[in-house]
């Protein structure tokens, strides 16, 4: 049997799938860090306020004034710590934000543009309430210059303080908020560079914009892109430094034009053959060319986020907290931030103006006038959101600094930290109430929001899938996978269990092949076997024989499969000679190539890709969230029903 031809090398159909596994990276990668993040840039700000009120608080100021400078001839950029920190490092920052919104623009709920109405507009809200809120204090005062101060959401805190506080919530909730803090950013950077900016270096300006047009035109170049575009990157933030305008505007652009795509299955396999290559003759040249390989497999947005958003959470926000949050808290400056118009507009304008603010202005945008789009989320959640999003810090610091010096700048500073510490609490206490609404209430919610973007191409076929479970269920998963895969062999008890615990959920598992048999050189064969026994009825047999013997998929172990299951062995082994399902299993790669699946395991949960781990707790979240939704757009279909 060992040398029965079902085909030779060449004979072979081309592997069109690669090994890849959760490269793109999504909202969840993106934000799971937020979390930590979050309490390492309150254990910044509690540093800072330590050192201001220690025994030596002259150090505070005199560390953070210390003048730096780099010099290159007759030429230097000189500013402060605190200079450098604020418009140097946070440009990173604000990459890293830039690059995330357009992940999302590209791939994500935002590529359906649309979807952008509500949250742009509920952003534009949010700031124009709080700032109003704030004029409303301070009008015509010492404190009016200020009105910016009271304006921009702090990124890292609201995604932190939405981590802390709803630890389950939809990637959904997530990306609205973070679509409103980017505009939010946009804008409030732009105030800086309109009215917080030193007087305007035109020529500068110029040669930054003209720079930025260079960078735009590096996408169609092929060799040395990378570095090129490193340097170009620099020089405009040289350039935005020498305008007098805040050159971390800079790193927000250059991220919302840096490409995000998912990872092409070709170069997934010229990246496998290179690194074969290089393993069989390891030279220097080979040992590039498959590091280049590798690392251009991957978009540069993807590639960019993996390398910076570590830095931005753990290293370099804390450090502008570190350099900013110092605030002498004794009880004349406590006493005198109470009764401060600047204090109070700051903090009623972020906790009460931002949230009704962005409630209010995604309220209109739903109206006709503006398209009529429906919210991605439900009016509870979108409350709640706008709660987290009442706490301003980066921006809110950057503008007091520079509107604001002594006791005012001071007064500025208690107020927006005031508000870091209130507004979880009041996200909190929203999303709390949010839950104990009833169920018929919740479902009624999620059928008023926009539909479900779908992201598998090839829809589920009775009548072609292999499904298990019930087959009316309102909740199917979709699993691509390969049977000589480690990680899909993990995964396959994760979804025994998922069927076990899914009692009256009524839940409907189709399992779909994508040997990458660039890597796996049994995996072709194996799913081929697998639906040489589905033509005798045994499909799911053999699928759980198989994962149960990940190690024996030779011919040879196949035919003894094959025997364990009870199938006419002859009429098996004629069905693998003559490669009878071999088109059956290249639909089945097509749809995952339509659907821009590269790995395995890949799960889709009522069409909808699913991301992350797939551990038991994550897939059952996430069919619950599918279930829920899957019957309240039931319930709104026969609630409409009734009404006609």
């Amino acid at each position: 049997m060992h040398g029965l031809p079902f085909g030779n090398r060449d004979e072979r159909p081309v592997a069109r799938t690669a090994w890849a596994r959760n490269l793109a990276a999504p909202v969840r990668a993106f934000l799971s860090a937020e979390t930590g993040g979050a309490v390492v840039l309150v254990a910044a700000v509690i540093a800072a306020l330590l050192w201001a009120n220690s025994p030596w608080p002259a150090s505070y100021e005199d560390v953070w004034h210390t003048e730096f400078a780099l010099t290159l001839g007759d030429h230097a950029i000189a500013t402060d710590l605190r200079g450098w920190v604020n418009e140097g490092l946070m440009t990173l920052f604000f990459l890293v934000i830039g690059l995330e919104a357009k992940r999302e623009l590209d791939q994500g709920e935002l590529r359906e543009r649309a979807r952008l109405t509500v949250p742009v507009m509920a952003g534009l809200g949010g700031m124009a309430v709080t700032v109003g809120v704030y004029l409303a204090f301070n009008a015509g005062g010492p404190g009016a210059a200020g009105w910016g101060a009271a304006m921009s959401t702090d990124t890292a805190l609201a995604l932190g303080s939405l981590a802390l506080v709803t630890p389950a919530a939809a990637v959904r909730v997530r990306v609205f908020l973070l679509t409103m803090v980017v505009v939010d950013d946009l804008l409030a950077l732009a105030v800086i560079a309109v009215f917080y900016s030193d007087e305007v270096n035109v020529l500068a300006l110029g040669i930054a914009a003209a720079l930025f047009g260079v960078l735009l035109a590096l996408r169609y170049v092929r060799r040395f892109r990378a570095p090129l575009a490193v340097g170009v990157a620099l020089a405009m933030w040289l350039a935005m430094f020498r305008s007098g305008v805040d050159p971390v505007i800079s790193g927000l652009l250059i991220g919302l034009v840096t490409s995000s795509y998912p990872p092409n299955r070709d170069d997934l396999e010229r990246a496998t053959e290179l690194t074969r290559s290089f393993r069989e003759q390891p030279t220097p040249e080979l040992a590039t060319a498959a590091q280049r390989s590798l690392a251009s497999a991957i978009s540069p947005n993807d590639r960019l986020q993996h390398s910076l958003h570590p830095w931005t959470t753990y290293v370099i926000v804390p450090i502008f907290a570190l350099a900013n949050a110092g605030i002498v808290l004794n009880g004349d400056a406590l006493a005198a931030a109470a009764g401060s118009s600047v204090t109070l507009g700051i903090l009623v304008g972020y906790l009460v103006g931002k949230p009704v603010g962005i409630v209010g202005a995604a309220w209109l945008a739903t109206r006709k006038v503006f398209g009529g789009s429906r919210p991605a989320i439900t009016w509870p959640v979108l409350t709640g959101a706008g709660a987290a999003s009442g706490v301003g810090f980066t921006v809110s610091v950057l503008i007091a600094s520079r509107a604001f010096d002594g006791a005012l700048l001071d007064q500025a500073k208690i107020g927006i930290l005031a508000s870091a510490l209130v507004s979880p609490v009041l996200a909190l206490l929203v999303f709390q109430i949010t839950k104990r609404l009833p169920d018929s209430m919740r479902a009624r919610q999620l059928g008023a929001v926009a539909e479900q973007l779908v992201d598998l191409a090839d829809d589920v076929d009775p009548e072609r899938d292999h499904v298990r479970g019930d087959p009316d269920a309102i909740v199917t998963v979709v699993e691509y996978a390969d049977f000589e895969c480690p990680y899909c062999g993990r995964a396959e008890p994760t979804i025994r269990e998922l069927m076990a615990r899914a009692g009256d959920d009524h839940l409907r598992y189709v399992f779909r092949h994508l040997p990458l048999a660039d890597v796996h050189p049994n995996a072709q064969l194996a799913a081929e076997a697998s639906e040489a026994a589905a033509e005798q009825g045994r499909f799911w047999e053999m699928h759980d024989r198989l994962y149960e013997h990940q190690d024996a998929l030779s011919p040879r172990q196949l035919v003894g499969h094959a025997q364990a299951v009870g199938l006419d062995v002859e009429r098996f082994t004629e069905d693998l000679r003559q490669r009878r399902w071999l088109s059956r299993i290249q639909r089945d790669v097509d749809g995952a190539d339509e659907s821009g699946v590269s790995g395995t395991p890949t799960f889709f949960i009522n069409g909808r890709r699913h991301h992350g781990v797939y551990d038991i707790d994550a897939l059952r979240a996430a069919v619950r969230t599918a279930k829920l939704r899957a019957k309240s757009t039931r319930l709104a279909e026969s609630d409409q029903a009734g009404r006609d």
